[in-house]
């Protein structure tokens, strides 16, 4: 029977209460805010890594109006009692009035690259 303390165990399915890990994601308008979140998140340790994807074209409803705009997506890996750290992170480093912030839970990963993540988290 698997160790359920084990912090690589892969929980039974997505969404399932004993995910250990996720990735969390956010966006930003330019390059820079998005190197200074993952910065700041990585320096705290509320993320073992974040990941700056290049520019994506975002098109959303605000204010009644469809807008357009470039913007860099940041992934962040943590664990999932780092979430709450990371949100209050975001939400005061973010200058969006609302901004985007979703986290997805990992339901399987490689063993050790999920030990790391726990180790650089805690």
């Amino acid at each position: 029977m698997a160790d359920p303390t084990d912090p690589t165990r892969p929980p039974g399915s997505a969404g399932h209460p004993d995910a250990r890990f996720l990735t969390v994601m956010t966006t930003v308008d330019s390059e820079a805010k998005a190197a200074h979140l993952a910065r700041g998140a990585i320096e705290q340790r509320l993320a073992a890594c974040a990941q700056i994807s290049a520019p994506v074209t975002s098109v959303y409803r605000w204010d009644d109006a469809i807008e357009t705009g470039q913007e860099w997506q940041v992934l962040f890996k943590t664990a999932q009692a780092r979430y709450a750290a990371l949100e209050t992170y975001l939400l005061q480093a973010h200058d969006y009035d609302t901004p985007e912030i979703i986290a997805t839970p990992v339901t399987h990963g490689g063993a050790g690259y999920l030990s790391w993540v726990a180790k650089e988290t805690s």
